[in-house]
């Protein structure tokens, strides 16, 4: 398996108690061994911790590596560019707590499409489909935004059509393109634009698996802040791709939600 990449699995944490725990048993069921999991908790004052240390009593050290930072942090996506700079993988991924990777055999099957190769040929993004859940972990429904064929940088001006849960980046670019912490709820938007433009500066390719890859919770932070959300996503539509297009986009956001009722 030498010869195969490490892909680190990086979740972050803060009073999760009961969520954390199907995220962690999703791991440890994965078929593929070279994975590293680095949990980032902010402190946690419930029970978290306990299901933690219970997670890394149960793996030993066999099943992959677990690293664990308990350090107070500037909010969520601080602690994800703490997650990005302690991973080490060729490889990296967001798995917050809650979510899920869909199925046992997700991350082997992500590693046997890229074909992986020891150099610098490599896709810069992996990428899928997503499948939102409930607090228990039950199925809602299929992400409404569908992940587009070929992957660009301006795919984005329709909105975040792939989660970053199913968006898997080298990690090399990823060390380069911290998120930017001025965005409180959309900074993931920002960071995948960013990657991308990277890479495609570089000529590096962009890899669509057809594969459901995540059960996404759906109660996160940018569900509960919906509407700053959106104004804080229409100002980063306006910095990317300029007025016209991030005003045109907005308005059939509204369509939509009248057509819905």
């Amino acid at each position: 398996m030498k010869n195969k990449p490490l892909i680190s699995i990086i979740t972050v944490t803060y009073n999760a108690e009961n969520t954390i725990e199907r995220t962690l048993r999703s791991i440890e069921e994965q078929t593929y061994p070279r994975i590293e999991h680095v949990i980032i908790d902010g402190c946690s004052s419930d029970h978290t911790l306990s299901h933690i240390q219970r997670y890394v009593e149960r793996n030993g050290g066999k099943s992959h590596l677990i690293r664990v930072v308990r350090e107070p942090d500037q909010g969520l996506y601080d602690a994800m560019n703490k997650g990005i700079q302690q991973s080490t993988g060729d490889y990296l991924v967001f798995l917050n707590a809650g979510d899920r990777l869909h199925e046992s055999t997700t991350i082997e099957q992500i590693v046997d499409l890229s074909g992986w190769r020891q150099d610098s040929a490599n896709y810069a993004v992996l990428y899928g489909e997503t499948d939102l859940v409930d607090n228990e972990g039950n199925f809602l429904r299929h992400r409404r935004l569908k992940v587009p064929e070929k992957l660009t940088s301006k795919s984005f001006r329709n909105g975040m059509l792939v989660c970053h849960q199913s968006f898997y980046v080298r990690s090399n670019l990823a060390k380069a393109t911290p998120f930017d912490l001025r965005y409180r709820y959309s900074a993931d938007y920002d960071w995948c634009i960013r990657l991308m433009q990277k890479a495609e500066k570089r000529r590096l390719r962009f890899l669509n698996t057809h594969l459901i890859l995540t059960d996404y919770l759906s109660e996160g932070l940018t569900t509960q802040n919906h509407r700053r959300s959106l104004f804080e996503r229409l100002r980063l539509m306006i910095h990317h791709y300029g007025w016209t297009t991030a005003i045109a986009e907005h308005l059939w956001f509204v369509v939509r939600a009248i057509i819905k009722r």
